[in-house]
């Protein structure tokens, strides 16, 4: 995992640090260089107004990785407060949360999230919200399988007979357990968000110029894709890099949880066994 890890932590702290590393402000226009290629003096050529391609990847980037990151926590957190209301309470609460999930997951995400932009027009933090909202299944589902599974474990069932509270069970017991399960998921869910942002921004209902994001570069480009294909290959080229290196810590992490519960499960056998 130190490899994707280094490379998406790098990409957090040149975002952070665009306003010191870009060598020109990202809307600065300069008509003498329109549509420059790829240079010394611009690394990733000119836009139509001869802005800095580079300099607008990396002020792009704050808003594409805040918008993967906080709408993660927004689906993160909606998806383990049902997830775990669901898994916890069962009965009844249970097959009517699971069944607004998998309504919700039978909806296409993109459509969905299309729509309500057109109708909305949101700033980039209603953005997050709306992005975040329709991102919660995947987590509720995790939660809830593991709020189930360990609802039947021994130190849970101690912790009830010895009078705990439900807050008491949920709080100490249940999510410090779930957590490495929930970090998967939400690891998972930036990949998502950050495409699903570009895809708005693509099509024109996402982030609004002048503000830069990946994706709203890339619907900037396509009408240069033969002539000037730097103006897509750059930003294309920073969400590939961001996806795959999310993913893959994602997978990393999904790979560790699985031979924990593996160990796990192997301790519970032999304790019966004796």
């Amino acid at each position: 995992m130190r490899t994707p890890a280094i490379v998406f932590v790098a990409l957090v702290v040149a975002a952070l640090a665009a306003p010191l590393v870009a060598p020109y402000a990202p809307e600065r226009i300069d008509l003498s260089s329109r549509r420059e290629s790829p240079s010394r003096a611009h690394v990733f050529g000119t836009d139509d107004l001869g802005r800095d391609v580079f300099s607008r990847v990396l002020y792009g980037a704050r808003v594409s990785l805040a918008v993967g990151l906080f709408s993660a926590a927004v689906a993160g957190a909606l998806g383990v407060a049902i997830g775990g209301v669901a898994g916890y309470a069962g009965g009844a609460a249970d097959a009517a949360l699971m069944r607004a999930t998998d309504a919700m997951l039978a909806i296409p995400r993109l459509p969905l999230l299309m729509i309500a932009a057109v109708v909305l027009q949101p700033s980039v933090p209603w953005l997050i919200v709306l992005i975040g909202s329709a991102g919660w299944m995947e987590t509720a589902r995790v939660v809830r399988a593991e709020f189930r599974s360990l609802g039947a474990a021994g130190f849970v069932e101690s912790a009830r007979a010895a009078g705990a509270s439900h807050a008491r069970v949920l709080a100490r017991h249940l999510l410090p357990n779930a957590a490495q399960a929930v970090a998967v998921s939400v690891t998972l869910a930036v990949a998502r968000a950050i495409l699903l942002e570009s895809a708005l921004s693509f099509f024109g209902v996402g982030v609004h110029p002048p503000a830069a994001s990946w994706g709203n570069m890339l619907y900037q480009a396509q009408a240069a894709l033969s002539t000037e294909p730097w103006l897509a290959i750059a930003p294309g080229a920073f969400i590939l890099l961001t996806t795959v290196s999310v993913s893959m810590i994602g997978d990393r992490l999904a790979s560790g949880t699985q031979r924990a519960h593996s160990a796990e499960r192997e301790t519970d056998g032999r304790a019966r066994l004796r």
